[in-house]
């Protein structure tokens, strides 16, 4: 059966529509040397869905304002005024579609005519019932070894590839893309040769993008999921991991246990002991002067627990995401590490959870899991390749919501420039085609069609939680049943056995009763209301 669902839904997935750079139709030797990527539409075959009206390919409108000065280069790295170096024509889609030829919907939007909007839920992973928590570990497995038909990942860059005379990209997993997506946004700035990098630049953290960038990414994952296993209700879970003393998710029912042989790899109950890990090694790349290949490195690896406690003590505290989620200022002063009393910095893990001071030397929040998981999780350029990345950041992301819904801020508070490069406003984000800007993504989530189930009324919330334990209750109540109807015949067989003894010695002739009869005893006073009192807890049990 497993085996029939897994053909289906790679059938599936050869037909869907895909997001993220680089579409294998625009990883041509003609396509980057006309610098356009504008794929025609299978439902009428124009570029970009044209003839139906769904989009146009059109120029890519750079962003002009200034940079912050921690990237003090020009010219030197591929995604610099993202995607100019490869592309400067792309399609813009129209009304509700999407996608890099606009043959899908907007998110939130279903349908053929993407007109139908719908609302997900995005629940505690510790609330889905056993058979949801299987279906998320099979879909992600089948993400790990499906090979994407859609998209494929650079290996090289631009100068490498001729400026695009010899193609340099490389087939992946469709879960390997989004790790390869997360090494290629922060990995180093390569200048030249083996050892020249600039290490003070990121794409996607350190400045304001952070939480707008991974909001964009998680949407992305979640809907190429949805195609790939053609269910079209699946909704992502997170991690909600205030207080923890431990790695509760490090079970072989969910991430992975401890291996009982290798404290740093995984158990071989776990389906993801056999992952391997791709874009792992960014020193070794450095030391080359070259990009990640996309080729296979060795196994997970996660040792909770186990990592530097002076860089973080513990778990994040509830105190110290309340307190993280009252800070009112978006960010702050260079919009960098070092930004003070900023909710972005402060969550992102680099101001202080307690004080709000930036550039702490212990990290906190999100940063505090990926250095506490003490293995593949603990490098920011390999990190997704762990699956507890996306229930991690899920969760980051729900804590987005919510100071979102508190404070209310509008697009025009995204900062427009003096960003570390890659995080103003209006720069589109590296490196995704089609094309999406920063500030798209400092809204709410139900404007993007999904909900959290903690930031839901209590009572729904309260439903949800007692869904695991009712599943439990129905798989074992024919048994609890089969033993009550089993103890109740038992019961009444005693008691016939009982009275035909008693009424055996009772007759004449026969020999003295084993059950001697007694004198009543005459209630003392209250007795009556005592007996009561017991009846209506027997009553209530």
């Amino acid at each position: 059966m497993w085996s029939l669902f897994l053909i289906i839904a790679t059938f599936v997935a050869c037909f869907a529509p895909s997001f993220q750079q680089f579409p294998r139709r625009c990883a041509t030797r003609e396509a980057l040397l006309s610098k356009e990527c504008c794929p025609s539409w299978d439902g009428d075959g124009s570029a970009c869905g044209a003839s139906s009206g769904r989009g146009f390919c059109q120029d890519v409108q750079a962003p002009t304002q200034p940079d912050g000065p921690q990237y003090p280069f020009s010219g030197v790295d591929d995604r610099e005024k993202w995607p100019l170096v490869f592309y400067n024509r792309t399609c813009q889609c129209a009304g509700n579609y999407m996608g890099f030829n606009c043959g899908d919907c907007k998110f939130g939007f279903f349908g053929a005519n993407c007109n139908e909007r719908r609302e997900s839920v995005r629940r505690n992973v510790f609330h889905l019932s056993r058979a949801e928590m299987s279906q998320y570990i099979s879909y992600l497995n089948l993400a790990k070894n499906t090979m994407s038909t859609d998209y494929v990942v650079v290996t090289g860059t631009y100068v490498e590839m001729e400026n695009g005379s010899n193609p340099m990209f490389a087939n992946v997993s469709v879960y390997d893309v989004y790790v390869w997506m997360h090494y290629y946004v922060s990995r180093d700035a390569l200048l030249g040769g083996p050892g020249n990098v600039w290490t003070d630049v990121d794409f996607a953290h350190w400045a304001p993008g952070f939480l707008p960038w991974h909001r964009l990414y998680l949407l992305h994952w979640e809907n190429d999921i949805r195609k790939l296993t053609g269910d079209m209700s699946f909704v992502m879970p997170y991690w909600d991991w205030r207080d923890a003393g431990d790695c509760d998710v490090c079970t072989d029912e969910l991430m992975g246990a401890r291996s009982p042989g290798d404290p740093d790899l995984l158990s071989p109950g776990s389906v993801f002991s056999s992952w391997k890990v791709i874009c792992s090694q960014p020193g070794a790349y450095n030391e080359r002067g070259v990009l990640c290949d996309a080729s296979q490195e060795g196994p997970l690896r996660r040792n909770p627990g186990n990592h530097n406690r002076n860089l973080v003590p513990r778990l994040p505290s509830s105190a110290e995401v309340a307190f993280t989620l009252g800070l009112r200022d978006y960010d702050t002063g260079p919009m960098d590490r070092m930004a003070n009393m900023s909710f972005r910095n402060t969550m992102e893990g680099f101001g202080d959870p307690s004080t709000g001071r930036g550039s702490s030397t212990r990290m906190g929040m999100h940063a505090a899991i990926h250095v506490f998981m003490n293995g593949t999780m603990s490098s920011v350029q390999g990190s997704a390749n762990d699956p507890i990345f996306l229930l991690h950041h899920a969760y980051i992301d729900s804590l987005y919501e919510q100071w979102l819904r508190v404070n209310q801020p509008s697009q025009s508070e995204y900062p427009d420039s003096g960003a570390p490069i890659g995080h103003n406003g209006d720069y589109n984000m590296v490196p995704f085609l089609p094309l999406y800007k920063n500030r798209e993504f400092f809204l709410s989530s139900k404007e993007l069609g999904y909900e959290y189930s903690s930031l839901q009324d209590s009572n729904t919330l309260l439903v949800e939680s007692m869904n695991p334990h009712m599943e439990n209750l129905l798989q074992v109540w024919p048994w609890l049943l089969f033993v009550g109807l089993l103890g109740a015949a038992v019961a009444v067989l005693m008691t016939v056995g009982v009275n035909a003894m008693r009424r055996y010695y009772q007759a004449p002739g026969k020999g003295r009763s084993p059950f001697p009869e007694r004198e009543p005893l005459i209630p003392a006073y209250g007795m009556e209301e005592e007996a009561a009192v017991h009846k209506s807890y027997q009553t209530a049990m």
